[in-house]
């Protein structure tokens, strides 16, 4: 059952979106993301203690895999693991988040590969993953998700700032597909990260169930045109692709395939032109799973900006002669 104090959260982060729309323009489709921040969408006290509960669970390769949890700004509380990887001196710090549906579980060993690179990864839980139910529920509160997560993907810069093991200017985000559409909003909303990976992220939930020129999709098209506006009013503000130009210039590195059909390429592109040139892209012929060399291009990315384990010439070559990977099975219509 939801605890009362995440129901509370959710309805008050619900509650400025809202009225942040009924001010609008009727002709705007979003308010500006200068002020969506200004008005304190994602504020928090960062002086508010995590409250951080860490139990070890093992030991893989010298890394430690803890499982933790703390104190949600917004209501209940963050949910996931923490992978430290033994041996002294100050290393890298990385926010590693799942896709959907999914975990931070789930997407452990993408976690655990990074720690072993020499980096501290802090990876949370999605609200939908700390809940029973259907992760997108097609209702205001679910704005009220993204702007929680946004704010619990801060706490978890938080947590890494505050070791002493990692080195404050060597921060980095990494998300996958639905991960990566919220790591655009992210990029713009927190600049304490030196760099963002972003792969097969489109622009968030709005253009994931809309055609590039905005027609409704499937499953929206199938609901009462009234939930679908009001759906679309509440989510519109927390778009990432309306929030994205404001990441720190040259600080993501983009990776998507041309023939993913969760995001297709003119999703992607589009994505690309909003966040501006200054950033990386990196494009594969593939799906929505990209080939190993993608994950070899992610770290050699990681190690020239934050300076983790660059990729071996034993990896690199790996990747070369590794086969396609098999692509996923068409996911349900409230998952990607």
């Amino acid at each position: 059952m939801q605890h009362a104090s995440l129901r509370a959260g959710r309805r008050a982060a619900v509650l400025p979106l809202l009225a942040a729309v009924l001010a609008a323009p009727a002709c705007a489709q979003a308010p500006r993301p200068a002020d969506a921040i200004a008005a304190g969408t994602f504020a928090y006290d960062r002086n508010t203690p995590l409250d951080l509960r860490d139990s070890l669970e093992s030991t893989t390769d010298g890394v430690e895999t803890h499982a933790i949890s703390f104190a949600s700004p917004r209501g209940g509380r963050a949910t996931g693991l923490l992978f430290v990887p033994r041996g002294g001196g100050r290393k890298a710090g990385i926010v590693n988040m799942h896709g959907a549906p999914g975990s931070a579980r789930q997407g452990a060993p993408g976690s655990l590969a990074l720690a072993k690179r020499g980096a501290v990864v802090v990876a949370i839980d999605a609200p939908f993953a700390r809940r029973t139910g259907e992760m997108i529920t097609f209702t205001e509160a679910d704005s009220a998700d993204q702007v929680q997560l946004v704010v619990d993907l801060r706490r978890a810069v938080d947590l890494l700032l505050a070791r002493p093991d990692v080195d404050p200017a060597r921060i980095a985000y990494v998300g996958g597909s639905y991960g990566g559409a919220v790591g655009t909003m992210f990029a713009a909303v927190d600049h304490r990260p030196a760099a963002y990976v972003l792969f097969v992220p489109d622009g968030g939930m709005v253009s994931h169930f809309t055609a590039l020129d905005g027609t409704p999709q499937p499953p929206l098209t199938e609901m009462p045109a009234s939930q679908r506006d009001r759906w679309l009013a509440a989510m519109r503000p927390v778009e990432g692709i309306g929030y994205v130009a404001r990441a720190r210039p040259g600080s993501i590195l983009f990776q998507n395939g041309r023939q993913d059909p969760a995001v297709p390429a003119d999703k992607a592109a589009a994505l690309h032109r909003a966040a501006g040139d200054s950033h990386t892209v990196r494009w594969y012929d593939s799906g929505h799973a990209l080939p190993a060399q993608a994950r070899v291009d992610r770290w050699q990315f990681l190690a020239e900006r934050i300076g983790i384990a660059a990729p071996t010439e034993e990896e690199r070559t790996a990747a070369r002669n590794a086969p396609p990977p098999q692509q996923p099975q068409p996911a349900r219509r409230t998952g990607r």
